[in-house]
């Protein structure tokens, strides 16, 4: 009896640390400033003194005829073209086998901001990808700011002012905002928690000063920043991490210098996986960055993670082999859960997704066997993505932050 005491207490042990580690991130998420009440700046006289236009949108696409009208609409509607703001906008086509290069140049038409259109495979010796389509597309900007996004997603009409009140910050090198999953139904759900999850931690680590992670469809940097820390050099083999490889350079050249927008009208709105295939297929892309990471922080949150959830299933298993460990199990979970409850309902609370609380027992159910399949499916040795067969040489635990 009392070894199943000792090991209960053993397995309790990473849940008490992972709800320590949540309860900081509580309080760092809670003491970013919204951008929304800071006092306003004069963001188009004072920027627009510099360079014309202000920022650069970098959109890479591959087979997004039937996405981008949607994005390239919601550009023209920004505020900050009725302030008399100036951008403008590169879509890079990474080898569409659609129309995705006359869909642009049909928009370009009468398009209220520079639309420009370049081709990958017209640029020499450039491979194909989305790094490779980013380094082009800086390459052609005209301005000090480039602003990310992906073809398939949407953004607010306060999109653009939101973030070019941050970019009168002179200190500022590296910008990550927000991320929202959209659409219908449990499976949707518990997409859209995960992510929010992961967006909540990023920003909680940024605000921290031990950037962790960030997500590629909403992001800015200076383009000066970019080459200073040698673009994605040193990864470029990597088919994903366009987004964290680059922060945890900024972060290390420029530890003042990295912000987390917390501002609504900065969101980024993106839909969520339709299939639990094109859902795994997904996490394996962004699981095989992983072991090329430098950041401590980083390896340490993905380990700490990992050890709470695969010991809440060795308290099961010990309450099986003996059930008077149960106070141990409860406290266990409970104490995994209310982390995980504590930290998302501020999260949740700025998304305006507070009910996706309710989803949380299921997802920390369901963790443990989506964590397994994502890992065998790793270990096969590639993924398919955009029509293309990716290797994957390496693979990862995803690190959803909260399950």
């Amino acid at each position: 009896m009392m070894l199943a005491y000792w090991l209960a207490a053993a397995a309790c042990l990473p849940t008490v640390v992972y709800a320590a580690a949540f309860w900081q991130y509580r309080h760092h998420w809670l003491k970013l400033s919204r951008a929304a009440d800071q006092p306003q700046v004069p963001r188009v006289h004072a920027l627009a003194t510099e360079e014309a236009p202000v920022v650069s949108v970098l959109i890479a696409a591959r087979n997004e005829a039937a996405n981008l009208p949607l994005l390239l609409t919601d550009l023209g509607q920004q505020t900050w073209l009725q302030q008399g703001g100036r951008f403008e906008v590169i879509v890079v086509d990474d080898h569409s086998t659609d129309n995705t290069a006359a869909v642009v140049q049909a928009a370009a038409a009468n398009s209220p901001y520079v639309l420009r259109l370049l081709r990958l495979a017209e640029q020499p010796g450039q491979p194909a990808g989305k790094k490779a389509a980013i380094v082009a597309a800086i390459a052609q900007a005209r301005t000090r700011w480039v602003l990310c996004t992906d073809a398939d997603c949407r953004v607010p009409a306060g999109w653009l002012a939101a973030y070019t009140q941050a970019f009168g910050n002179p200190q500022l090198q590296f910008v990550s905002g927000p991320v929202l999953l959209t659409g219908k139904g449990l499976l949707a759900g518990l997409q859209g928690l995960e992510l929010a999850a992961l967006v909540g931690t990023g920003a909680a680590s940024i605000g921290a000063g031990s950037a962790t992670m960030c997500n590629g469809a909403n992001l800015a940097y200076q383009r000066a920043a970019f080459y200073e820390v040698g673009g994605f050099g040193g990864n470029a083999h990597v088919p994903s991490g366009d987004d964290e490889f680059l922060l945890h350079k900024m972060a290390e050249a420029y530890p003042q210098g990295i912000r987390f927008l917390k501002h609504p009208e900065a969101t980024a709105h993106t839909a969520a996986q339709p299939t639990l295939g094109a859902l795994l297929q997904q996490r394996v892309r962004w699981a095989s960055k992983w072991q090329h990471y430098r950041s401590a922080a980083s390896r340490w949150l993905a380990v700490l993670v990992l050890a709470a959830n695969v010991c809440l299933w060795a308290l099961v298993g010990l309450l099986l082999w003996h059930a008077s460990v149960w106070p141990w199990v409860l406290a266990g979970w409970g104490l995994k859960l209310g982390a995980d409850v504590a930290f998302l309902n501020p999260v949740l609370r700025f998304f305006e997704r507070r009910k996706w609380l309710m989803l949380v027992p299921l997802l920390q159910l369901v963790y443990s066997p989506y964590v397994l399949a994502v890992g065998l499916l790793g270990l096969r040795g590639g993924y398919r993505w955009k029509g293309r067969q990716m290797a994957a040489k390496t693979t990862e635990i995803p690190r959803s932050a909260t399950v």
